[in-house]
């Protein structure tokens, strides 16, 4: 029993001593994080920062690879990687999920398919499942690779070309303009005028699109989902409304489209594509886009419609709409999709004689974009065509306008043409200075109606200073401090006059 107890003190206090001297030799060993336990620092000299190692430490220990080849967004990959949110000014939000192959330490990545246009200043970078995953540097290389530009790396350096009549030399690249001329190996000087091939030792790592090469620091390797985000210019969109009246012109079938244009420099193959209808503030600054805040507030019901294509939510104070399908956008292309489908919508044509804007009395169509009316959807601002179908059937193009952004339960006005068989004039029937600032006016308006129909017109007449009617002949409106409206029905083939006498003083 003795010597079984003089045995157990025998180890631990040779495991003591052993784990004293592992202290004493390696002293920083029991002090490194977690993640740096699994490597061997080359040169104690250099210090970790922020956890992370500096880049002549890592890349000491560690050979940089190759360039990462970036996983092409395919169809599985994108269809929920990828997602394109587009302003109207032409701006847009790019989101997209790719896997990287990652060493531990210092990697170089090249990530392609970028836009164009991007904006380098607002590329964010995240590892969604490391977050000690980060971008030490970051270049936007849009030097893209050409005969021209190979000529221009490769001055003072050796090429080999050969002339049109077959003969070879390799040479330094002096110069390229005018003609070729190249010192060669012997100190001799040759210009060579016309050219049939040159050979380049390498492509002087040029390279064919636009693309970010990074600087990534891993803690570890192994696959990264890695979510990244930018601005870039060159995408826009824009809505279009299509009105076919009904023969009474009391109802009409409504469908609204919206058409993308990416101009941005690459494809985004079955992207989710979002939209934001309103005026997003940007710092007027040359390549600077300024950053987008994506915090979404309570969304509003949705748009019920019959037939819609995208579901709509407030944002901020904007509004998006979010296409509920996948789409594909091609650069240099023009995409247009549904926005909305509504049927039998009422709406109200209505004859306005405005001599402040037309000498002529101008037709109109009045929507109430209301739920309760077959609409409710907030609009974004864009152009309105009316058509409707003439005695044979054929639709025939009536006029268009522009609308606003519309809210919903708002009222939208827009105004088509001029009337053909209805016309009006004005007439000043006298002009008197009352005092040093007051002036009383009359003024005689006419509308003549050439149809066989009574016509309902409304005569609008603008007032500016303190106004007062003094004298009139028929009722009128005062819709607010600076508008009167008379509202009167012209008898068929027949005309109607009104007259009034305004006071106004400044």
């Amino acid at each position: 029993m003795k010597m079984r107890k003089s045995y157990v003190w025998f180890i631990l206090v040779s495991s003591l001593i052993l784990t004293a001297s592992a202290i004493l030799v390696y002293p920083d060993f029991t002090l490194q994080p977690d993640f740096m336990k699994n490597t061997v620092q080359a040169d104690k000299s250099e210090t970790a920062i922020n956890g992370i190692e500096s880049s002549s430490s890592i890349v000491s220990k560690v050979q940089l690879p190759n360039p990462l080849e970036i996983l092409t967004v395919g169809a599985a990959a994108t269809g929920s990687g990828t997602e394109v949110t587009v302003y109207n000014n032409n701006l847009a939000l790019v989101k997209e999920r790719r896997e990287l192959e990652l060493n531990s330490g210092v990697n170089r990545v090249e990530y392609t398919d970028v836009a164009a246009l991007i904006d380098p200043t607002s590329v964010m970078f995240e590892d969604t499942k490391n977050k000690d995953t980060a971008v030490l540097e970051q270049n936007y290389e849009y030097d893209l690779v050409s005969g021209s530009k190979l000529l221009e790396k490769f001055l003072d350096k050796e090429i080999t070309v050969t002339e049109k009549e077959g003969g070879t030399y390799t040479g330094t690249l002096l110069s390229y303009d005018n003609g070729v001329v190249l010192r060669l190996g012997d100190g001799k000087v040759v210009t060579i005028s016309e050219v049939s091939k040159f050979e380049f030792p390498n492509s002087a790592d040029l390279l064919t699109k636009p693309t970010l090469v990074w600087q990534v620091y891993s803690p570890a390797a192994g696959k990264r989902d890695i979510l990244t985000s930018y601005l870039t210019g060159g995408m826009s969109w824009k809505a279009d409304y299509i009105v076919k009246a009904s023969a009474d012109d009391k109802k009409a079938d409504i469908q609204g489209w919206v058409s993308v244009d990416n101009d941005a420099g690459t494809t985004y193959k079955d992207a989710r594509l979002k939209l934001v209808a309103g005026e997003v503030h940007r710092v007027v600054t040359p390549s600077t886009a300024g950053s987008a805040d994506e915090t979404v507030t309570a969304a509003e019901k949705g748009y019920s419609g019959a037939k819609n294509s995208f579901a709509e939510e407030s944002l901020f104070e904007y509004h998006l709409y979010t296409l509920e399908r996948p789409a594909t956008l091609k650069n240099n292309q023009v995409k247009q999709l549904s926005l909305l489908s509504a049927d039998s919508v009422p709406v109200e044509k209505e004859l306005v004689f405005d001599v402040s804007k037309s000498n002529d009395v101008q037709v109109a169509l009045r929507i109430n974009n209301s739920k309760e009316k077959g609409l409710g959807m907030p609009l974004p601002a864009g152009t309105l065509r009316v058509y409707k179908a003439d005695s044979q059937g054929q639709l025939q193009f009536l006029g268009e306008d522009k609308i606003d952004h519309t809210p919903k339960d708002e009222e939208i006005k827009v105004v088509i043409g001029n009337a053909f068989d209805i016309t009006g004039t004005r007439t000043q029937t006298s002009y008197n200075k009352v005092s040093s600032n007051v002036w009383r006016e009359s003024y005689e308006t006419e509308i003549k109606n050439h149809k066989s129909e009574a016509q309902k017109v409304k005569i609008v007449e603008h007032f500016y200073g303190d106004w007062e009617i003094i004298t009139n002949s028929d009722p009128y409106q005062k819709k607010d401090a600076f508008i009167a409206e008379w509202e009167i029905n012209v008898p068929p083939n027949g005309s109607k006059k009104i007259s009034y006498t305004v006071e106004r003083s400044y």
